[in-house]
This record gives C-alpha cells, sequence and structure tokens, in this order.
C-alpha cells in the first residue's frame, strides 16, 4: 500500500511540473532536483512561514539525493481537483520514501557487534547487506530473506537465500566481486553474500553463507601458511608435494554451471598490463579453476608495486597500529573490497572480493573459496572500484588494486582469511629480453602456490615476449639464465624456441620454460623455498631451424685406437642450400679392436642415448632432476659420440661411461630400488661443433678398430 501511494503522490508531483497554468499567483519554480523540476520545500504563499520540507533522501524516481533548492508553489491553487487523502500523501512523500530507502545508519555496523544465530533465521526477515559500487565506501543494499536451504554447500552446511532490494542492485543484479558483502540483521552479523543462481536471472537473488560456518575459518592456526609478520621469519609452503592442479584441462571439456543451481559469484581477476593473447593463455589453463573470469581493471599506480628495487612492497598502516608505516589511502571495513595479489611488479593479476568480518588482527572475505587451496601466501591490498558493469550475462566490478596491508594465509571452503601487517611469501621472477640494438626488463613477483606458481611464471614470460616490437611470426627465442634455491645449488635454464607454422615461438619458449621449472618446483623432495627465477632471452628475428641431412667419414672406417678421424656432416639451415660441417674426432687409446659406431646427433637424441627411458617405481629425487638439468646438452651444437659395447649406467641422473663387468654387476640388484638405468652400451661424446640454429636428426657411422699401432 505505501509504495502506491508513493507512486501516487510522484505523479502529482510531476503533474504539478509538467503543467505550469496549474501555478498561480506568487507561486514560482525556482529551481529543481537535477533536472526533475522538484525542490525539496513547497512553500504556500499566504505564509510564508509554512515550510513543508521535503527530507534529503533517495527516491527511485529520481536516483540522486535531494539538494536543497527552493521552490514556491500554491498549494491551497495547485491541489483543486486532487483528493485531500492524495495531497497529504504527496506531503508525506518525503517521509516515505525515506523510511522505506535510508539506512539505519551511514557506515557498516562493525564486526564486534555480534552474530545473528542461524536458528533464529527465517522467511521475511529484513537485513541490511554493504557492498562498494563506486569508489571505496560500501553502500546499504535492503535484503528480504526468502529463507534456509538446508545442506546446500554440503552435509550441515546450510545456505541463506534472500533478494536484494534497492535502485543499484536491481539494476546490476548479483554483481561479479560482490562476494563477501557483510550482511546485518539490526547490528548482528548474519553472513556474506557469496552464491548465485545461472547468469540471466531477472531477480538479484543471492546465497548467504552463514558467518558461523565462516568463523570456522578464522580460529585456524597460522603455521604452515607460509607468511610472515614484520621482522620474523618466512615459512614456505612450496615444499609441499602437490602438483600443478587442473589448470591444463581444455576449457571446452568444462561443464559450465546450470542455470537452476547455486554457484559461487564469480571472483573478478584483474590482469593488468597483459595482451589478450595472454590473458587467452591463462584463462585455457585455469579453465574452472574460479579464475577464469578475467575482467578490465588497472594495477595500483604505485611505485612501490614494482618489483625493480626487489623490496617487498610496504604494508600499509591500519587503525590501531603504531606508526611509523605507509598510511593507507583506504582503511579497510566491513563491506571494503579486498584484493589477493597472484602476481605484482610491472605486471599484475588480482583476484577481488568484498570484506566480511574484520577485527584488529585478521579479516574474513569472500564467503567462499578462491581455489580452496588451503593455506596460501597471497599479498593483501585495498581495492577501489572504479565502476560496476551491469550485464545480463556477466556484471562485475571494475578495480584499481591499492596498498598492501597484510597478507593472506587461507583459502578455504567457507572463506578466505586475511593476516593484517603480515607479509606474504613470493617468488622474485627478472625476465630480460634482448633485441634488435635494445634490452627489455621485466621484474614481477610470482605466488608461492603449487596450483598456481608454473601457470603465473609461463603467462608473465609470454607476456613479456610479446610485448616488445621484435616480435613476430618469423622470430626464434633463446632463454638461458637459473632457478635459485636456498638449499641447493641454482638449476640452469637452457632452452631454444624456434618459430614454426605449428606454435608461436613465443607461447613454446613459455611453456617449455614453464615445464622445466614444474620439475623442479613440484618435486616431491624438495626442502626450503624458491629464491628467484632469473631468465636471459635473446630474440632471433628468422628461423633457427637446422637439419642433419647426411653424415659421412672423410678419412678412412678401418682405424686404430688413437687415431683422428673426421666426420663430414651436411646440415640444411631454414629455406637455404645445405653446408658441411667437419668435426675431427679423436678416438681413445683404450678402445679395443672390433667395431665401434659413431652416433652424429643433436642434443635430444644424445640425451636419450645417455638417459634412457624406464619404468621406475617412484619419481626422481630433487637431486637427480638437478643433475639432469645440468647434464642436457646445447641445443644449437652437432654431437659425435662414440657407441662401444661397454656397461653403461645412469644414477642419479648422471652418466657413467665404460663400466667394467664387476661394477655393473654390483649395481644391477639398484635398478629398481635406485634412480638407475643400465645397458650394454656406452655412449660417449667425443666431439662437438655449432650448429648454426637447433638442430635436428641423427646419423649412425661404423668405424671398424684394427689391432697395433695408429695410422697417423
Amino acid at each position: 500500500m505505501a509504495n502506491r501511494i508513493v507512486d501516487m503522490a510522484t505523479s502529482v508531483l510531476f503533474s504539478i511540473r509538467d503543467d505550469p497554468a496549474r501555478v498561480q499567483g506568487r507561486a514560482r519554480l525556482c529551481s529543481d532536483v537535477e533536472g526533475t523540476g522538484f525542490s525539496p520545500y513547497l512553500i504556500r504563499p499566504k505564509n510564508n512561514s509554512g515550510l513543508q520540507p521535503l527530507r534529503n533522501a533517495h527516491h527511485p524516481a529520481f536516483g540522486l539525493p535531494y539538494r536543497r533548492l527552493y521552490s514556491y508553489i500554491d498549494v491551497k491553487t495547485v491541489s483543486k481537483g486532487i483528493p485531500n487523502w492524495l495531497v497529504a500523501a504527496t506531503l508525506a512523500l518525503p517521509s516515505l520514501t525515506s523510511a522505506q530507502s535510508a539506512p539505519a545508519s551511514a557506515v557498516p555496523p562493525p564486526s564486534s557487534g555480534g552474530i545473528y544465530p542461524l536458528s533464529e533465521v527465517h522467511g521475511g526477515l529484513k537485513a541490511t547487506a554493504w557492498t562498494v559500487f563506486q569508489g571505496t565506501t560500501p553502500e546499504a543494499m535492503d535484503v528480504e530473506i526468502l529463507g534456509v536451504l538446508h545442506g546446500a554447500r554440503g552435509p550441515g552446511h546450510d545456505l541463506i537465500l534472500a533478494q536484494l532490494h534497492g535502485s543499484k542492485p536491481e539494476y546490476t543484479g548479483v554483481v561479479a566481486g560482490m562476494s563477501g558483502s557483510p550482511v546485518y540483521v539490526g547490528d548482528k552479523l548474519l553472513g556474506s553474500l557469496s552464491y548465485r543462481i545461472g547468469q540471466f536471472s531477472k531477480d538479484p537473488i543471492a546465497g548467504i553463507t552463514p558467518i558461523e560456518q565462516m568463523m570456522e575459518v578464522k580460529d585456524l592456526p597460522v603455521q604452515g601458511s607460509g607468511i610472515k609478520d614484520q621482522g620474523s621469519e618466512i615459512q614456505g609452503v612450496g615444499n609441499r608435494a602437490q602438483g600443478v592442479g587442473n589448470g591444463d584441462r581444455d576449457s571446452a571439456e568444462m561443464e559450465l554451471p546450470s542455470e537452476t543451481q547455486f554457484h559461487a559469484i564469480d571472483t573478478p581477476l584483474l590482469m593488468s598490463g597483459f595482451h589478450p593473447e595472454a590473458i587467452r593463455l591463462w584463462q585455457q589453463k585455469m579453465a574452472g579453476t574460479g579464475l577464469d573470469m578475467v575482467a578490465a581493471g588497472g594495477g595500483s599506480g604505485d611505485e612501490d608495486s614494482s618489483s625493480q628495487d626487489q623490496k617487498p612492497r610496504p604494508v600499509a598502516q591500519l587503525p590501531g597500529e603504531t606508526a611509523g608505516k605507509t598510511s593507507t589511502a583506504f582503511p579497510l571495513e566491513p563491506g571494503s573490497a579486498v584484493s589477493a595479489e597472484l602476481v605484482r611488479g610491472d605486471l599484475e593479476i588480482a583476484a577481488t572480493c568484498t570484506v566480511t568480518y574484520i577485527d584488529p588482527k585478521q579479516l574474513l572475505a569472500c564467503g567462499h573459496p578462491l581455489l580452496q587451496a588451503g593455506p596460501i601466501s597471497l599479498p593483501m591490498t585495498t581495492a577501489e572500484v572504479v565502476a560496476t558493469l551491469a550485464s545480463p550475462l556477466n556484471a562485475f566490478k571494475i578495480i584499481n588494486t591499492g596498498k598492501v596491508v597484510g597478507a593472506f594465509n587461507q583459502d578455504r571452503d567457507a572463506a578466505i582469511r586475511g593476516v593484517l601487517g603480515a607479509q606474504a611469501q613470493m617468488i622474485p621472477l627478472h625476465i630480460d629480453v634482448h633485441g634488435a640494438g635494445h634490452l627489455r626488463k621485466l621484474n614481477v613477483e610470482v605466488l608461492d602456490l603449487p596450483q598456481l606458481t608454473a601457470q603465473a611464471v609461463m603467462v608473465s614470460l609470454y607476456e613479456v615476449l610479446l610485448e616488445t616490437n621484435d616480435s613476430t611470426f618469423e622470430t626464434s627465442y633463446h632463454v638461458t639464465g637459473q632457478i635459485g634455491f636456498e638449499d641447493y645449488a641454482p638449476s640452469p635454464v637452457n632452452i631454444w624456441a624456434p618459430a614454426s607454422d605449428l606454435l608461436p615461438a613465443q607461447l613454446l619458449a613459455a611453456m617449455n620454460t614453464a615445464e622445466q621449472f614444474t620439475k623442479l618446483y613440484s618435486n616431491g623432495a624438495r626442502q626450503g623455498a624458491i629464491k628467484s627465477i632469473e631468465l636471459d632471452v635473446h630474440a632471433i628475428p628468422k628461423r633457427v631451424q637446422v637439419e642433419l641431412e647426411t653424415a659421412r667419414l672423410v678419412t678412412n672406417d678401418i682405424v686404430h685406437a688413437g687415431d683422428t678421424v673426421v666426420v663430414e656432416a651436411t646440415v640444411r639451415d631454414w629455406q637455404q642450400a645445405a653446408r658441411n660441417v667437419r668435426i675431427p674426432v679423436t678416438l681413445p687409446a683404450r678402445l679395443s679392436s672390433g667395431s665401434v659406431r659413431l652416433l652424429v646427433s643433436d642434443a635430444s637424441t644424445l640425451d636419450r642415448t645417455l638417459d634412457q627411458p624406464r619404468l621406475a617405481s617412484h619419481s626422481p629425487g630433487m637431486k637427480t632432476v638437478l643433475a639432469q638439468a645440468r647434464e642436457q646438452h646445447a641445443a644449437d651444437r652437432i654431437y659425435v659420440s662414440l657407441l662401444v659395447p661397454e656397461a653403461q649406467a645412469n644414477l642419479g641422473g648422471q652418466t657413467l661411461t665404460d663400466l667394467p663387468l664387476s661394477m655393473a654387476n654390483a649395481l644391477e640388484p639398484l635398478r629398481a630400488a635406485q634412480d638407475m638405468s643400465l645397458n650394454g652400451e656406452s655412449a660417449e661424446v667425443a666431439a662437438d661443433a655449432p650448429a648454426g640454429g637447433v638442430l635436428s636428426g641423427y646419423q649412425i657411422l661404423d668405424l671398424h678398430i684394427e689391432p697395433g699401432g695408429g695410422l697417423n
């Protein structure tokens, strides 16, 4: 009934505005409210003391607050022909609209106000939710509780069903980034907006995670989270034996959420500084994880956000903290937007949701997991909502990240938890790209989390290779560098990515680098954290493929031990004439008479010969993987290797050739229990030469060793 009176009273005011003939005598329109023709004061001309103020309030017809401007309207004259009760309702319009739209307070209640018990929740209960639509100040939304869905989030995990009211939520719907928005009944915290139904729902209906379930995350221990308080030691989480996760699943294989089921409100992912190709790569790897919804936005715009100086970004001062730290631009409160940074520095990847609960030491946000990864270590920043984009398909908040205020250390089913004033553990990634007479540097920090770190390294390297003017279809790349560890010697990186028609060289370089990093990072035997990743990339403006066509002996194939023979390899560069490369090879003096084979090959063929594939009872240990990385041969050289009938073993990533038969017999029982292979032919590199590019192919030559002195 009240809504009908408001609508009729509003029509009366519009009729007054639109019909100047009805405004007579001294009644005159002096100014209006945002172009509507109304002002907040009605004044009787016979008695100027009879002010009837329209309060400063919002009304759906206007969408903006009334301004204190003045109009002079003869109420008696204007009201002719209008029922007295409707005139009274018109004059009472401000109080009606004010009672419906004005929140009980201008700021969200504090988290210390208590908890509204789930047992008392019922349909028809009125509540208030707070979220940021623009800027940094939370705004109130009216909430009508529809009921409780028992076990909707799992056995014993209920979900509160609610409908949002108000001009903004009814226009935008349930928005990505709104998850975590606190819901209060009076001053008591009920829970957080966290779930929605489908993508095309006409009504802003949301699911509320009860605060009791979120509070379970608040009480989890901090140990093993990988964060540190100011001045304390870092405790890493990277030594957990976990894989890279399911990020490489094809997005086409992922089922879309049902339009009739609840699913978590999307967490809009800011990817600042990334090309569309790099964003698509991230989305492909993150399909189905909840971190594949990439929204427009910007980074912090702070000089401290760059990792050029390799110093952690300072933690902003929070209410109640001691002075001496950088002051925060946007203090956090329930309803504030907050971001978790996955990559920061010259590039930025950050996930944003809303603060539900905050006390002097920690906060809870989102009301659902990011990945449900458990213990995490992610920088926590303030966030500014530049705008809220309304869309039937995918409404979301456009975000700028702000100052670092702490670190997130838990990612659980009901919430993510952040510790105020703490500092996250990140992995520094430095990339230098050498082009035609210039150097491009990229300095970022990536998260230390088994499910995501390799993907963050890959997409960062892919981006820096895309954003140079040297990037073309015909550009090849040579990636060198090292991966540093706390408890091990650095592992070298030496990767070639030739341009081809099958895969862009930029993507090939990024994928191969991430693959080598994953073998080390995800190794179950690794102890200690990864200190840094240093990469040096040379852009080569041509295709660098070189094919080995033939190989032959220039000298006689009947030789003696200790002789020097010459191998001539015919190679062909991409779309170039064939050329010959001569390689002198000195035969070992220990060779006995008989047949010997020479393997003329590329690096990958040689590596497979030295460390032959085998079925292992367990994954190789960290030392084995490190040794294999150091033993790999460069891809831009031609290798000539002796294949002799002698025992060869590969133990712990190192190849042992020319083994005595007694030692080979002693090693035989260890084949099943150790990282070891054993075979009856040894491969020993006798010589090598530059190939002029990335070589592919192999040839085998036969030699006959005669007894006695050499022919040379």
